[in-house]
Order: structure tokens, then sequence, then C-alpha cells
């Protein structure tokens, strides 16, 4: 059978490992499987990226929303390899995984070699730090599960001790004065950062109801967002960027703009233009990058941001075997100067797209070429709002929209997610399952 590896499970990984497995790893009609399916990972559960801002504000429990992989393909007929991709034979068509190793540091499985005829290569991006002095020692990314929920613990830890140094409250009318008793900065108001802020703003509300009294959870509890550019959201439009600026700043978010970050030191980040922002807790959410190891895959090229050079079959430039999409790929974008960006609508629309293809490769037939389409853009204020447009595919137009309808949008996205892993039905059990679960539970996870 033909062997599929697919090295990489987040959202376009997962998807399109599960599509494939469903339709070529199981036997049908009497006729035996197709190919088999691989994915490989190095951690052992999904969670969808877009969802780590709310781990890190408490407002989400990742262990509700994780999936097995080893379960999802027990599920559906393809097998499941953890471990990192550290090295790639082209010519002999194996990739090479390092060893995965336990909390103590034991190993649980040694390093292996895995055969291919057909490699797709989806293992997303990391934090970009740009080389900014103290920024990867000093700040917080939020790639992974396990950092968000380090901030959750570090911002909790930080409001219990303020607890008990905030004296009496003020009399009724009297002006509220000085710094806040906790401060976050979030450096970098992408989507990430702007995402963080607001849902760190309702954490802050929830917390002072479930027994920190004494803490005043607009003015104790301080949150800046600090943009090397003149706007927040700077790869959306000016109308949405604009809006959701007003949001914020009723949420009591204060906006540093055109402030470039230019060391993170413990408990102060310093600016290009001379100012030291108080930081108890910093966040960096500034840029990502690709992977440092795909520049070490046998030659494949990659542009300036590490990315691999694909074509639009998704093909890598010099390797007919090797495809590769997501954010590790720099995909041309016909009719724009820039490329496919990295979103996780893009990362759905080529594991679609690489169904079809790789069954054209399948039965011997040419590949298709990749066209995205952009379907607009949302951004999640917590449950004040959200803000967001929708482009041409979905209305013929391009129309800004906030408030209860693009809240709805946006909360939509994940549940397309779901579907996408498990079916409509399974979906809709899913979403009344959580809801359930959530009338159970605080509105924040307070340990």
């Amino acid at each position: 059978m033909h062997r599929f590896i697919v090295v990489g499970g987040g959202a376009g990984g997962l998807e399109l490992a599960t599509r494939l497995g469903d339709r070529y790893c199981k036997a049908r009609n009497g006729r035996e499987p197709r190919a088999s399916v691989t994915l490989v990972d190095r951690f052992p559960t999904h969670i969808w990226k877009p969802l780590l801002h709310e781990v890190a504000a408490g407002s989400m429990d990742p262990f509700t929303q994780e999936l097995e992989y080893a379960a999802q393909a027990r599920w559906h007929g393809f097998e499941f390899q953890q471990g990192e991709l550290i090295g790639l034979d082209r010519a002999a068509r194996r990739i090479m995984l390092g060893a995965v190793k336990d909390d103590d540091g034991g190993e649980l499985l040694p390093p292996r070699e895995l055969a291919y005829d057909t490699l797709v290569l989806a293992i997303g991006s990391t934090t970009h730090f740009f080389g900014v002095p103290g920024a990867a020692e000093n700040s917080i990314a939020l790639d992974t599960v396990a950092q968000a929920e380090r901030f959750r613990k570090r911002l909790i830890a930080a409001c219990m001790r303020a607890e008990h140094q905030v004296p009496e409250p003020a009399p009724a009318g009297a002006a509220v004065s000085g710094e806040p008793r906790v401060q976050v900065a979030i450096i970098g108001a992408g989507a990430t950062g702007v995402e963080l802020s607001a849902e760190l703003r309702n954490t802050a509300q929830v917390l002072s109801a479930y027994g920190l009294h004494k803490l005043d959870p607009r003015h104790d509890v301080g949150i800046v967002l600090i943009e090397a550019g003149p706007r927040i959201l700077p790869a959306l439009s000016e109308r949405v960027s604009s809006a959701t600026a007003d949001l914020l700043q009723k949420l009591g978010v204060r906006l540093l703009l055109a402030e470039r970050v230019t060391e993170v030191a413990p408990g102060v980040v310093h600016t290009a233009s001379g100012k030291a922002v108080r930081a108890d807790l910093t966040v960096w959410a500034a840029g990502i990058t690709a992977p440092p190891v795909l520049a070490q895959l046998d030659g494949l090229p990659v542009n300036k941001l590490g990315q691999l050079s694909v074509r639009r079959t998704l093909q890598t430039e010099i390797d007919d075997n090797i495809f590769a999409f997501g954010d590790c790929a720099a995909c041309a974008w016909p009719g724009n100067e820039r490329n496919v960006p990295p979103r996780a609508q893009a990362a759905h629309q080529q594991a679609v797209f690489l169904l079809g293809a790789l069954g054209n490769l399948l039965d011997g037939q040419p590949l298709p070429e990749f066209t995205y389409r952009d379907f607009g853009s949302l951004v999640s204020l917590g449950h004040f709002s959200a803000v967001g447009n929708l482009m041409g595919g979905v209305i013929g137009g391009n129309m800004l929209i906030e408030g209860l309808f693009a809240r709805f949008m946006y909360m939509s996205l994940y549940r397309l997610h779901i579907a996408a892993l498990h079916g409509y039905a399974r979906m809709v059990l899913d979403t009344f399952a959580h809801w359930l679960r959530r009338t159970t539970l605080p509105r924040v996870k307070l340990h």
C-alpha cells in the first residue's frame, strides 16, 4: 500500500490525516485499503491553537478540549507515532524522529526512522523573539498548552499575593489613583495579543468574585498591550483595527502603539522611546517563525522566514514526494504581493485540497493547483464582544461585523473544526456536553 506520513497534528495536519484515514485506510465495499497513513507529532494530544489564549486566561480547561491522537487514529484508521522530527533522508524516503522522554527525563520511546512514499509536512510555526535581549528568558509565549497553563498559574499567584497587600477600599466617590497591584504586559497586538488582553479583563472580574474581594478588577489588575506598529491588528483592515481599539480601551486595556520593545528584563519591559513598562507578567505575542528544523531537511529550500518553498500544488520545489502546507509553507497567493497567510482557515482549505490532490496521486492523475479564498477575519474579545470582517466569499463584498453576530461567527469556527474531525452529529453532541460541563464549573479555572 502507498505509505503517507503527515508530520504535525495541528488543525490542518490532524484534519488531513483523519480524512485520509477515513477514505483510504478502511476496507470499503469489499475493497482492501489503498494506503496506510501515519500521523507524527511531538505531543500526545491535540488542542486547537486559537484556544490557547483562553487557556492562559483560565476561561477554558484544556483537559476538556484536548483530543488524544492515539484515540483519533483508532477511530479513523490511521496510525499515530509520537516524536519530534529531527531529520530527513530524501533518497531513502525516510524521516528521523527523536526520542520521547517523560517528565523526569526518562526515555519512553527511542529515536526511530519511518519510511514513506509521500510525506506531508504541517509542523506549524513557533514564536519569533526577533533577537530582543531577555525576551525568551523573561516572557511567556503561547505556543503550547504547557506555556498557557504556566501563565495562568503565575497570574493567579500574582493576584493572590497582591490580595494581601491591598489597603482598605477608598470611601465611596473617592478617586482611585496609583499603579495597578498586578500588571500584565502583552508584547504584540496581533490576534493573539488582542484576544488575550480582552480575555484577561474578564478573568480579573471573575477572580474578584471568587475570593479576591480586595482587588478592584479594573484598577488593580492592569493590562498593557505594546505594539511596534502604528495600530493594533496590523494584518487586518484599518476599520477592524480601529473598532477593536475602541472596544479594548472601553475595557480598560492600555494601548502603547509605535513602541518597539528593546529589552525584556525581570519585572520591566523597555522600549526604544525610553519607556520602562512595569510588568509582573510578560507575554510575547509579537510574531511567528518557522521551526528551525525545516532548514535542516536534506536541502529542501526555505525562504527568509524559514518556511518551506512550495509550488501551487503544495509540493516542495525540488521533491515531488514531499508536500508542505499551513504555517510552515510559503505558498504563492496569485493576485497578491504576499503569500497565503498563516491562518487556521488557510490550513483547513489546504487540508481539503490535499485530500483530493493525494487521491489524484494514488490514481496516477495530474495534481491540481491550490487557490486560497479569503473569507475574512474574526477577533474574539471574550464574552464582551467580537469584531471582524467578512470577505467576498461569504457576502459578495467586505463588511465589518461586531457584537453578538461576530461572536457567534467566531464560536462557529471551532465547531466547524470539531465537525471536520468527528462529523456533524458528534460535533452537536460535543457542543451540548460542553455547555452542560460549564454549568457545573466556575467561569475561570481557579487552581
